[in-house]
């Protein structure tokens, strides 16, 4: 029961979040659980492709990696981890929430890429809550979706900005995930790589584009793209 209640309480938080800050033309929720659902999808997509990165050999121990080789631990965290992770994530909203019809103005692609990204966190925690215990938990019960969330926003709003303003959607696309990829793997390297590192870099990343996202959705809502 204790693992149910770490996995949906943080994913029911963030969507009464995100549902509050779409004031202005909310999506339906039905979309929105669609777009969870189809994070939860992604999730286990996730864990395929890492499953095919091992079966090449190209799987690795990332602390192995942080123990005896850090340029290896950078180069997995921002080309595995960070380029797997959120082009299974955008997959989704590339091929089904972009088309919606209710899909109609800037926030929009936050707010689609957000609900994907709790999708994604919940899978993603339903294997890490079964291994880990107490107070571990339930830092990575709470601090994962809210770190999906804020890498999934730049290649959401992004490519929602393109859309809106007429703008081909393929540069957009790239930038986005070239970005979102770059910051989730130095997010990661700098969480798993045993060092002081860990206790600044990390919560500054998060921090920052935390900073970025609360402007701009208060820019967006007040008509601004």
């Amino acid at each position: 029961m204790h693992i149910l209640i770490l996995l949906f309480a943080p994913a029911l938080f963030w969507a009464a979040y995100h549902y509050y800050h779409d004031r202005h033309k909310p999506e339906p929720l039905h979309y929105l659980f669609l777009a969870y659902g189809l994070g939860i999808g992604a999730g286990y997509l996730s864990t395929l492709g890492y499953q095919g990165l091992d079966h090449m050999g190209l799987d690795a121990d990332v602390f192995e990696l942080a123990k005896h080789n850090k340029l290896g631990l950078l180069l997995y965290s921002v080309f595995v981890i960070g380029v797997v992770e959120e082009l299974i994530k955008f997959l989704p909203f590339w091929i089904i929430c972009m088309r919606l019809h209710h899909f109609d103005e800037p926030i929009d692609g936050i707010i689609y890429a957000s609900f994907i990204a709790l999708g994604f966190a919940t899978y993603e925690n339903y294997h890490y809550l079964q291994i880990l215990k107490g107070y571990e938990a339930i830092g990575r019960a709470f601090a994962s979706p809210l770190v999906h969330i804020l890498f999934s926003s730049i290649w959401g709003y992004l490519c929602s900005r393109a859309i809106m303003n007429n703008k081909s959607l393929w540069p957009a696309a790239l930038i986005g995930l070239a970005l979102a990829a770059v910051v989730h793997g130095l997010y990661d390297f700098a969480a798993l790589s045993l060092t002081l590192w860990v206790h600044i870099v990390p919560p500054i990343i998060l921090l920052l584009i935390w900073a970025w996202r609360i402007r701009l959705i208060k820019r967006l809502q007040g008509g601004v793209r």
